[in-house]
């Protein structure tokens, strides 16, 4: 988002011009969505008894926000005076 009173910059086709990388995006969203059906597998495999399914989906859920935590972390760390195409 443009800081208040600025136009938000644009590229030569008009398409908004962000300091984000459509691949750290993809990695936030879908690891964000991701997310849901592991801790639902979780809570079901604590439900039924299946430890083995537990383990599994926490060491999956481990993995998906360590991708989520580097994506933000990629995304902060770029130059904010560079602005490359999002979309």
């Amino acid at each position: 988002m443009a800081p208040e009173g600025q136009p938000e910059e644009t590229d030569a086709r008009g398409r908004p011009m962000v300091p984000a990388t459509p691949r750290d995006v993809v990695h936030i969203r879908l690891g964000s969505f991701g997310l849901i059906p592991i801790i639902i597998l979780g809570v079901f495999g604590f439900a039924t008894g299946a430890i083995w399914l537990v383990v599994a989906m926490a060491v999956l859920a481990v993995v998906v926000i360590v991708d989520i935590v580097l994506a933000v972390r990629r995304q902060s760390r770029s130059n904010p005076g560079m602005t490359t195409e999002a979309g």
